[in-house]
């Protein structure tokens, strides 16, 4: 395995160390078993999504100036350290909330926001889709593994040792591993594909962050990029409460391990399929998906019914998380990637709100997702709309280094 191989490798593994906010929902339901209130319960996940968005702005800035490798191992440290502490932290909803809201949150943004950008310099510009569903693939897997474990722990031994176990796996595997994560040395050209053909209609731009936001096209990533994810969230947020009431079906856990498994392979195929079909074509297919399967959702009652809703929901939604890092590093360059995409990101940390917000509030006041349903398929129809004139930067506001003329 050559050296980019083994980076790429690296992140995949370190984002399924620190996807330990899919745990969350299982230590969310043993604190509520435990006294805790619903909300006491849950501020803590939404807490550490707010820091995680924060986090992936800040360490996108910084590493273009201090390099991945020290924010990686520090943002996986924190991981790891802020699991440890949250174990002497469940009998403290304040505590909990700075342990794992803030530190555990602020550490996932650190590392996650430095893998995809290192790991694109080592490999052909084609295949930055490829390298984004992969590494988002990690992050998207993690369900698979975090949830049934923790559980297991939680029935055998207690929420406090989970969250020591948890954390000490992340500081005993992902730490090692956050020490690899460097870019190429100067003048490395990764090797290109059989049968490319380079396209030189475009130069290559690097637009600084403010340059960025000058931009109509940042504009339309950013609202497509925010209410596309509010309706996938929406629906992972809420899979199994939406089957217990419209379905009356219990015991739909395996929903999430669903949404999880589609959720990945919407991030690896959509990313790749995004390199040789394009990716405004393909986000809009994403998107498409979406919003067919939110019309639909209100007429879901069977299990089947479900299990088709939860797939297509997951391909969307995971296509989202591979397609825009890849756009954000087409349209604006891969020198200032770090800090571009975090900047963008923030339409994510905002869709965290929305979906899971708009479905919580509608469901509380009609005893329904119906109108949840219907205002998400809105959000996604402008998300289209969006995405749909979202092109390349006009070349003709290009100096003659590729940089943003000051016009």
């Amino acid at each position: 395995m050559n050296r980019a191989f083994r980076i790429l490798t690296a992140g995949v593994f370190i984002n399924l160390c620190i996807g330990v906010l899919y745990a969350w929902s299982v230590i969310s339901r043993a604190l509520v078993a435990a006294g805790w209130s619903n909300s006491e319960a849950s501020l803590p996940y939404t807490i550490a999504v707010v820091t995680f968005a924060a986090g992936v702005l800040i360490a996108g800035t910084l590493q273009d100036k201090m390099g991945p490798r020290k924010l990686v191992i520090a943002g996986v440290a924190m991981v790891g350290i802020g699991m440890v502490i949250s174990s002497f932290a469940v009998n403290s909803p304040f505590f909990l909330l700075m342990t794992f809201g803030v530190l555990v949150g602020t550490g996932i943004g650190f590392a996650y926001a430095c893998l995809s950008p290192t790991a694109m310099k080592w490999f052909h510009p084609s295949k930055k889709g490829m390298v984004n569903g992969l590494i988002a693939g990690g992050f998207g897997m993690a369900p698979l593994y975090l949830a049934p474990l923790s559980s297991s722990l939680i029935a055998s031994m207690s929420i406090s040792s989970t969250f020591m176990i948890l954390g000490g796996m992340v500081l005993v595997i992902g730490l090692p591993l956050a020490f690899t994560i460097v870019v190429p040395e100067a003048g490395y050209k990764p090797e290109e594909p059989a049968g490319y053909v380079a396209n030189n209609s475009a130069p290559a731009v690097n637009f600084t962050w403010r340059e960025m936001v000058k931009t109509r096209q940042f504009y339309l990533m950013w609202i497509a990029f925010a209410f596309a994810s509010s309706a996938g969230l929406l629906l992972i947020g809420n899979i199994t409460s939406i089957a217990a009431l419209q379905g009356n079906i219990t015991g739909a856990a395996y929903l999430v391990s669903l949404l999880a498994v589609s959720n990945t392979g919407g991030r690896v195929l959509m990313g790749m399929l995004s390199d040789k079909l394009g990716r405004t074509k393909t986000l809009l297919l994403a998107i498409a998906l979406q919003t067919v399967n939110m019309v639909l959702f209100p007429t879901f009652t069977t299990e089947f019914g479900f299990i088709l809703g939860a797939v297509i929901a997951g391909i969307g939604y995971g296509a989202l998380l591979s397609i825009f890092p890849s756009m954000t590093a087409d349209f604006f360059g891969i020198k200032n990637y770090g800090t571009n995409f975090g900047v963008l990101y923030t339409a994510w940390g905002a869709s965290g709100f929305m979906g899971p917000v708009i479905a919580s509030m509608i469901v509380d006041s009609t005893g329904s997702y119906g109108m949840a349903y219907t205002i998400s398929a809105v959000m996604l129809a402008i998300a289209g709309f969006a995405a749909f004139f979202t092109k390349p930067v006009d070349t003709n506001t290009l100096d003659r280094d590729g940089d943003l003329a000051a016009a």
